[in-house]
C-alpha cells in the first residue's frame, strides 16, 4: 500500500454536532485492520475530546489544540508541543471582557468577534502568538504552531513520511495539514476554499465522506497515490509536456555502456530530495559513493552491512548508498536477495523509502533468480531497474515494469529487446532518438521522445572500483595476441598493468595497433580523457613499443593510484 495512515479531522469531518455516528467509527476499524495508522487533528482541548469521544483509543496519534499537544491514547501520554499561554495575557483577556475563553495546555481559544480585542492584546504584550480561525471560533497559539507541525510531530512519532498520509477536512484551520499530506481531501460540506485546494472532494458530508474515503483508500489505494504532488519528474517532450514517474511505478532504464543511465539515476534522486521522497540506492559496482544527500554504507574494502543500512532508512529523511564493491561480483545478487526481504519489510511498516535503484539489474536478477524478481514483484513497487542487458534479466521481473527509459543511439533496439523478454507488445513507428533524446514508454501507449532530466551535482566515482575492483568477465579487457593463443583477463586496472609489463612485445603490440586499449577505456572504465591520451599513443607510429608500454601504464596511474576522480 502507498497511503500507509488516515489523519483527519474532528467537528465537522469526522464528527457531526460533536458525535461520531456508528457507521464511521466501524469505518475506521476497518481501515485499521488493514495496518494503517489513524491519527486524528483537532483543534479540540484534550479533556473536552476524551469527553465527546469516548472511542478516541482507537487512534495510534492525537494532535489536540491545534497541533500544540500531542497525545497517544495507547499509553495516555501528553506531550506538549508548544509552551503553556502567559498567565498575564490570559487575565488580560478576562478583564477586558472576552468571554467565553477556553485555557488549555498551550492553546487560548474564544469565538468571533473578540479577535480584534484578542489581537490587541497581543500587541499590548509584545507577544508572538498568531490568531487561527475555524468556522467563528478564534484561537490563540504560539507563532508557528499550527495542525501541519502537530501532525509532523506525530509522524515523527510514528516514523512515517507526509507523502504517505491522506489528510481529510472541512475548516480553514485544515489548510495547513491537509497541503502537508500527500493526499488531500475535502469533506462535501467543507468551505469552498478548503475544497478548491484538495485533490479530491467526497460526495458525502461529514462522517459520511470520510466512510466514501476510507472505501476508496482500501480499494484504491494506488490510484489515489498517483497524484501530481507524488510524481518524479524525468523531463520533457517536444512540446514542453512533462515526463513522469508515478510512486507505484517499477521502472527500467536501459542502454549501452557510458551513455547516461547513472546520471539520469543521479538526477532522479535529485528530484526525490526536492520533493522530500526517501531514496535507497543498491550501487553494484561504486558509482553512487559520492551521491550528495545520501549516506553511503560500504566502500571498496568494506562491504556493506545491511542492519545499519536498515537502522539508517528507519529514519525517514535520510537516503542511503549500499555501496557493494567489496563483495565478490558472484556473490552480490545473494546479498540483493537477502537485502530484498528486509527491505520489504520495512516498506510494509511505513511504506518507504519512496523509491528504490538497484544498478546493474541485469546481474542482480538474472535469468536464473525468478524467485528474487517474484519477490520484488510482490513487494517493491517504486522500483528503478538500470541495466546495460535487458535481455539478460529474467522476465518474471521485467513483467513488472510499468515505464522504460531507453537511451541511446540504439534505444529502439533496446525497446524491442524489453519486449521481447518480457512478452509485452512493442510500441508502433519505433525509431531511435536524436542526439541525447530519450524514450519514454509506458506498455500500451505511444512512445515519447524526451529531454531527460540533468543532475546539478557532478557525477563522481571512486577510483577504486576501476583500479582494484573486479569488473565482471564482460567488462574485463583480455590480452589474447595476434593468434588468439592468449587469454589474459584483466578485471581491473592494476591486473591490466600487472599483465602489461609482463605480455611479450608482439601481444603488447596488437592490441596497440587496433586500439583496443583506448576503446576498454572508453567503453568499460568509462573514462574519455584517459581513452584519448591512450589513443594518441596508439595512433604514434614512430614510438618505440616499449615507450607506448611506459606512456599508457603511467596514464592510468596518474589518473587512478589519487582521489576519487570525477566524470
Amino acid at each position: 500500500m502507498y497511503f500507509i495512515a488516515l489523519a483527519t479531522d474532528y467537528d465537522g469531518t469526522l464528527a457531526s454536532d460533536g458525535s461520531v455516528p456508528i457507521s464511521t467509527y466501524a469505518s475506521l476499524e476497518r481501515l485499521k485492520k488493514t495496518g494503517r495508522k489513524l491519527i486524528l487533528v483537532t483543534g479540540r482541548e484534550l479533556p473536552d475530546l476524551k469527553r465527546v469521544f469516548p472511542e478516541i483509543g482507537i487512534f495510534d496519534k492525537v494532535v489536540a489544540e491545534n497541533g500544540a499537544l500531542l497525545y497517544t491514547p495507547a499509553t495516555e501520554s501528553e506531550s506538549p508541543i508548544a509552551p503553556e499561554p502567559s498567565p498575564d495575557f490570559v487575565a488580560a483577556l478576562e478583564a477586558k471582557g472576552v468571554s467565553p475563553l477556553s485555557v488549555g495546555r498551550s492553546i487560548v481559544a474564544t469565538w468571533e468577534p473578540h479577535q480584534t480585542t484578542v489581537l490587541d492584546t497581543i500587541k499590548e504584550f509584545g507577544l508572538e502568538l498568531d490568531i487561527i480561525f475555524n468556522k467563528g471560533a478564534v484561537m490563540i497559539l504560539p507563532s508557528g504552531v499550527n495542525k501541519a507541525t502537530g501532525l509532523d510531530a506525530a509522524l515523527a512519532e510514528l516514523g512515517l513520511s507526509a507523502h504517505n498520509v491522506v489528510g481529510v477536512g472541512d475548516a480553514e484551520n485544515d489548510h495547513a495539514f491537509l497541503r502537508a499530506c500527500g493526499c488531500s481531501v475535502a469533506v462535501a460540506n467543507a468551505l469552498p476554499a478548503v475544497k478548491d485546494t484538495a485533490d479530491l472532494v467526497t460526495t458525502g458530508a461529514r462522517g459520511t465522506g470520510v466512510e466514501q474515503l476510507v472505501e476508496e483508500l482500501i480499494s484504491r489505494d494506488q490510484d489515489i497515490g498517483a497524484a501530481p504532488r507524488n510524481r518524479l519528474s524525468v523531463g520533457k517532450d517536444g512540446q514542453g509536456h512533462p515526463a513522469e514517474l508515478r510512486p507505484m511505478d517499477c521502472v527500467l532504464i536501459a542502454g549501452s555502456s557510458g551513455i547516461g543511465k547513472s546520471t539520469l539515476a543521479t538526477a532522479l534522486t535529485e528530484r526525490c530530495v526536492e520533493k522530500g521522497f526517501q531514496f535507497c540506492v543498491f550501487d553494484p559496482e561504486g558509482d553512487y559513493g559520492e551521491l550528495e544527500n545520501a549516506v553511503s554504507v560500504g566502500d571498496g574494502t568494506t562491504p556493506p552491512n545491511r542492519k545499519q543500512a536498515l537502522e539508517l532508512l528507519e529514519k525517514p529523511d535520510t537516503n542511503v548508498v549500499l555501496n557493494a564493491l567489496a563483495i565478490d561480483h558472484d556473490k552480490r545478487p545473494e546479498f540483493f536477495a537477502d537485502f530484498l526481504p528486509e527491505f520489504a519489510n520495512l516498506r510494509a511498516k511505513t511504506a518507504r523509502p519512496h523509491w528504490l535503484i538497484a544498478d546493474e539489474a541485469h546481474h542482480l536478477l538474472p535469468n536464473s533468480r525468478d524467485s528474487v524478481s517474484l519477490a520484488l514483484s510482490k513487494d517493491l513497487p517504486g522500483t528503478i531497474l538500470i541495466t546495460v542487458h535487458p535481455g539478460a534479466m529474467a522476465p518474471d521481473a521485467l513483467r513488472m515494469v510499468t515505464a522504460v527509459l531507453a537511451l541511446g543511439p540504439k534505444a529502439d533496439e533496446v525497446l524491442t529487446t524489453y519486449c521481447e523478454q518480457a512478452g509485452v507488445t512493442p510500441p508502433e513507428a519505433l525509431r531511435a532518438p536524436e542526439g541525447n533524446q530519450v524514450l519514454f514508454w509506458r506498455p500500451g501507449e505511444p512512445v515519447r521522445v524526451i529531454e531527460a532530466e540533468k543532475p546539478r551535482q557532478s557525477r563522481k566515482r571512486h577510483s577504486r572500483k576501476y583500479a582494484q575492483g573486479e569488473l565482471d568477465e564482460g567488462a574485463s579487457f583480455y590480452f589474447r595476441g595476434p593468434d588468439g593463443q592468449l587469454n589474459l583477463r584483466a578485471q581491473n586496472l592494476m591486473i591490466f598493468l600487472q599483465i602489461a609489463e609482463g605480455v611479450d612485445d608482439r601481444t603488447w603490440e596488437h592490441h596497440l595497433r587496433a586500439g583496443d586499449y583506448s576503446d576498454w577505456f572508453r567503453r568499460q572504465i568509462k573514462d574519455d580523457a584517459l581513452a584519448d591520451e591512450a589513443a594518441a599513443i596508439e595512433t604514434d607510429d614512430a614510438l618505440p613499443i616499449g615507450e607506448s608500454r611506459k606512456r599508457i601504464a603511467e596514464a592510468v596511474r596518474r589518473r587512478y593510484t589519487g582521489p576519487a576522480s570525477e566524470e
